[in-house]
């Protein structure tokens, strides 16, 4: 069985982009050798991305014409985004899927390979999350404060107790913190 695992930048104060969709300079500041590193790695383990309307369009916007490793590899790998609203997927290996994204996801969890990922996509991530469909969320926690934007959490009826696999900090001041779900 696949795990799924939520992986986003987030601030201080909980956002994972700005005001604007797809506002994430912010990430600038804490990019460097250590995290594109850990981002590659994170990468080879990742069989299929998942996303959601919005952080689909910032992404399809920018990585068909990106060059280099990284653009190779989002290129390639297949996606599925969930979307009411698209008419079609125009990035390459998309599938668009209009139904139960709670379904559709557990079906593919149940399929074989490598694991499934989440990038951005916090509308889709707090569906799933009250279905217990998430295994793992990583967080790159950037040392700043923002002070408005788009929260990664979303309001949920019950909270969410978290299991800290792993707190990794890099140079950047960028902390890399690795959570389960506590099941206990």
């Amino acid at each position: 069985m696949r795990k799924l695992i939520m992986w986003n930048m987030v601030t201080i104060d909980g956002f994972f982009e700005g005001p604007k969709a797809g506002d994430i300079a912010w990430h600038d500041y804490v990019w460097g050798e250590e995290l594109e590193r850990f981002s590659t790695e994170t990468l080879k383990s990742a069989g299929m991305l998942l996303f959601g309307r919005v952080t689909y369009q910032v992404m399809v916007s920018y990585w068909p014409t990106a060059t280099g490793e990284v653009a190779d590899f989002m290129n390639s790998i297949p996606k599925v985004v969930f979307s009411t609203t698209l008419h079609q997927a125009e990035w390459s290996n998309t599938r668009l899927v209009k139904a139960n994204a709670q379904a559709e996801v557990a079906a593919l969890k149940q399929q074989s390979g490598k694991d499934l990922f989440i990038f951005g996509s916090a509308a889709l991530s707090s569906s799933l999350m009250p279905h217990g469909l998430i295994d793992e969320y990583r967080l790159g926690l950037t040392p700043v404060v923002l002070g408005a934007g788009n929260p990664l959490f979303k309001a949920a009826p019950k909270s969410s107790r978290m299991k800290l696999l792993e707190a990794r900090p890099l140079k950047s001041g960028c902390v890399i913190l690795r959570y389960e779900p506590f099941n206990g």
